[in-house]
């Protein structure tokens, strides 16, 4: 068996296309542009490079980008005055504050001062308990843009066995969640968790998001599962590598996705989407369809 491919930036692409489209038809509509707005504190040179993607993919289908770059010394209240200040801006529905943050700021505490109606990032407390309740709204982009990936190969969900590594409330929890909501039986491993091995060899669908090159080996995929493998490292040399064994699991999956190449786009494809849907639901408050 050679597992195929599933092509996170093809998908990504033709979502970003299709946003691109209803922009333009709202803009035929004399309806606002979108509006996101992102913060960099610091200057964490891989953090740049994130925000620079997400601003460049807003400029691309037509969003209102807006870009506060603050001093790493920023204080915790400072930052909490600028989201209250873009909590209020109409021209705005979405905030996004890039994270990791210097280690004097409280993520959780930043994040809860985001209006959750533009938590795109979809992290807020708020967001994250309408997620468990099976009635989410703004989701967190990495899960929601892998039930994408997911949903794109016509994957069957009710009865199958859904192995999550990691469990994070960014990524590994929320993707749990999605995966409980669409029909999956759910394991949720983290580092306390023993004999990973065999939770693994169980799984009909497994999501790997650790962030350690090669912890998943090749050998314990079940045949025929469906991998996807959101850990992203650079390795010494500079190249890209993921959770998994890509070559050895590649032989026994029949669906894989590549690092780099398959869950990374879809991430900033989501935010996007997300951003789009807290306009809409916003116009639809005020009577504008």
């Amino acid at each position: 068996m050679v597992a195929q491919i599933i092509d996170g930036k093809a998908i990504a692409t033709t979502l970003r296309k299709e946003i691109a489209d209803k922009i333009m038809a709202r803009n035929k509509q004399d309806i606002r542009q979108p509006g996101l707005a992102v913060i960099l504190v610091g200057d964490d040179p891989a953090s740049e490079i994130y925000v620079r993607n997400k601003r460049q993919a807003c400029e691309e289908v037509g969003f209102k980008s807006v870009y506060h770059q603050l001093p790493a010394a920023t204080t915790q209240d400072e930052l909490n005055t600028l989201i209250q200040t873009l909590n209020q801006d109409a021209s705005i529905d979405g905030i996004l504050v890039q994270l990791p943050l210097p280690s004097h700021i409280d993520s959780d505490n930043v994040i809860e001062h985001i209006d959750p109606n533009k938590d795109v990032d979809g992290f807020h407390p708020y967001n994250l308990g309408r997620l468990a309740q099976r009635r989410p709204l703004l989701r967190p982009c990495t899960p929601y843009g892998v039930m994408t990936l997911l949903d794109s190969i016509q994957t069957v969900y009710k009865g199958r066995e859904a192995v999550v590594i990691g469990a994070s409330n960014i990524v590994g929890l929320p993707m749990a969640l999605e995966l409980l909501s669409a029909g999956c039986t759910i394991t949720v491993c983290h580092r306390l968790t023993e004999n990973i091995e065999e939770h693994v060899k169980k799984a009909d669908i497994l999501v790997s998001a650790v962030g350690s090159p090669g912890i998943i080996k090749g050998n314990w995929i079940k045949p025929g599962a469906t991998v996807i493998d959101i850990g992203i490292t650079r390795l010494a040399d500079g190249k890209l590598a993921g959770d998994v064994e890509f070559q050895a699991a590649s032989e026994r999956a029949a669906w894989i996705t590549p690092v780099p190449g398959g869950v990374g786009p879809m991430t900033v494809a989501t935010l996007l989407k997300n951003t789009l849907i807290a306009a809409q639901a916003k116009d639809a408050a005020a009577g504008i369809y």
